[in-house]
């Protein structure tokens, strides 16, 4: 399957109060090279398994494959990841026909909020919410894979 989605920086938190669901993700790296990253999740009570190949020259389009599998298992799984695990909590944003995930990272990724939107087709319009900052879709820093090993907080 294709992910087509853009990505941006949050300028504001009034995300929150139009938020219709809220969940803890942890995730860690079990390859994170970008040409195919092989991701563990546990979101809530769930276990997840997903790989992505890399994006395309735009950075709009990218191969995902994702398995739910039974979080005991996704806990085992994190033993084994590469170093740097994502901590974050998920607030999904209803804006017009899409559904906006809006990321709030804490640990050495804390004070970054990025804002992801799946689409149909790199060309489809979409409404931009007042809380939207600038798009970041094609700089490899915003991907988790890269916050995992260069944390925000190294940034400046």
């Amino acid at each position: 399957m294709i992910e087509i989605e853009r990505k941006f920086l949050v300028a504001s938190e009034d995300y929150k109060k139009e938020a219709f669901a809220k969940s803890r993700i942890t995730q860690g790296y079990l390859n994170s090279i970008p040409e195919r990253t092989v991701r563990v999740r546990i979101k809530g009570d769930k276990g997840f398994l997903t790989i992505k190949g890399a994006s395309n020259e735009s950075g709009i389009s990218r191969f995902e494959w994702e398995k739910e599998i039974p979080v005991d298992e996704a806990q085992k799984l994190m033993l084994l990841c590469e170093k740097g695990v994502i901590d974050k909590t998920r607030f999904e944003v209803k804006i017009g026909s899409h559904i906006f995930e809006v990321d709030e990272f804490y640990g050495e990724n804390e004070g970054l909020t990025v804002a992801e939107v799946e689409l149909g087709s790199e060309t489809e319009t979409f409404e931009k919410p007042s809380w939207l900052g600038k798009e970041v879709t094609n700089d490899n820093r915003y991907y988790n894979s890269y916050l995992s090993k260069n944390p925000f907080m190294n940034w400046k």
